[in-house]
């Protein structure tokens, strides 16, 4: 069966002919008004192909696309209707951003033909996000784990960025995930270029000289200048480059954007990175979100709020962070790629070795036993079992 199809209209008659002519070649439901087509795509969704009248009450076929769009930002829109006036196709171009714009009336053959094309878009759309989110995705994480095993204290940070980034999203309902994901691995590897004293102070807590803050605050301009080099990563450069930014548009780079226009990505980076140099603990407490209420302009409102409501300890304040998985104690041999670290990997000299957080990888694995012939590691060591399944659709997107 192919692609599932919804044609919206508040004629019951046309959506009637729809079926009769169709349903022999699409997998198709129909829907009386926006509203009710909003609500079929929340029960039935996802669509491949959403075809919508223009002129309907209530909400017009502009105003039901737009929200289309937001709830799924996959699927292919199509507008037919009797109304062809040049500004109702702007307009539905512009606001909805269809795929195609048809005229009534319309015959069955050459209305199969357009949803076809649209299928075919849809097709070359879950493409290339599936070579995003896997191919791309993963070799993003090799660059970080390899960048990591040098620096395992930097590591440990954005792990924990990552952890609060997905709860975050899936408490803020954020339709692209993946993107966020990305800009918080991604945020750090300006730093690579930052001399090895300047990182040793950053790690012990020592104040930089002048020239060396600028180098600092300069990091995220060297991440964008090696992040857009990446095909299909020129939004997530962009938001690397101004995770610094405050939503008063005060901060790196300074250049006057500021509030929306500055990346969601960005915006939930700069919140969760204060949070993080507030927070002696695994989770931010209410003190943490005091500290920087303090600067309260300097950050998105509605992301600050909804930071404290679902990261801040139950026993805190009434958030909702999510229950620890269940940890297993393993012996070194007993390490598979299944895992991710609960706890610091050391050696029996509590020397760092590998930060909790990772997800290990057969060349950390490796690593972790060709360490232990030369200087003994702490075992048993401490890690979760991990579901692929749930921990990718956290990070991923519609």
């Amino acid at each position: 069966m192919s692609e599932k199809v919804l044609f919206v209209d508040d004629d019951p008659q046309i959506l009637s002919a729809f079926k009769r002519g169709l349903r022999k070649r699409f997998d198709l439901k129909t829907a009386e008004g926006g509203a009710a087509g909003l609500e079929v795509i929340d029960q039935h969704g996802p669509f491949a192909v959403v075809v919508s009248d223009q002129q309907m009450p209530e909400m017009d076929g502009i105003s039901f696309l737009r929200q289309v769009k937001q709830k799924s930002p996959l699927t292919v829109r199509m507008m037919l209707t009797g109304n062809a006036d040049q500004k109702t196709a702007m307009d539905a171009v512009n606001e909805g951003h269809i795929f195609r714009f048809l005229t009534k009336p319309c015959g069955p053959d050459d209305l199969a033909v357009a949803v076809e094309a649209a299928q075919q878009q849809y097709r070359l759309i879950a493409a290339e996000r599936e070579l995003l989110e896997k191919t791309l995705a993963g070799s993003i994480k090799v660059l970080v784990d390899v960048l990591s095993l040098n620096d395992p204290e930097a590591f440990k940070e954005t792990a924990r960025l990552q952890l609060w980034a997905r709860m975050l999203a899936r408490f803020m309902k954020l339709r692209d995930g993946w993107a966020l994901n990305m800009t918080i691995m991604l945020h750090g590897i300006g730093r690579i270029t930052l001399p090895r004293e300047v990182g040793q102070k950053l790690r012990d807590g020592e104040k930089l000289s002048d020239v060396e803050a600028e180098m600092l605050a300069r990091a995220p301009e060297t991440a964008r200048d090696l992040i857009k080099n990446i095909p299909r990563l020129e939004a997530v450069a962009d938001a690397v480059y101004y995770q610094s930014a405050g939503f008063d548009g005060s901060g790196f780079p300074g250049d006057g954007k500021k509030g929306e226009a500055l990346p969601m990505e960005a915006r939930v980076l700069r919140v969760l990175s204060d949070l993080a140099r507030a927070t002696t603990g695994e989770w931010p407490s209410r003190a943490a979100f005091e500290t920087l209420a303090k600067d309260g302009a300097h950050y998105d409102p509605e992301i600050l709020k909804a930071a404290q409501a679902c990261l801040v300890p139950a026993e805190d304040s009434g958030g909702t962070a999510s229950a620890e998985p269940e940890v297993q104690q393993v012996e070194l041999f007993q390490l598979k790629e299944t895992h991710k670290l609960a706890a610091d990997v050391v050696t029996e000299a509590d020397v760092l070795v590998l930060a909790s957080g990772h997800r290990l990888s057969p060349a950390m694995i490796e690593k972790l036993k060709q360490y232990n012939k030369l200087k003994k590691l702490k075992q048993p060591i401490s890690v979760i079992e991990v579901d692929d399944e749930a921990e990718g659709a956290a990070e991923g997107a519609e």
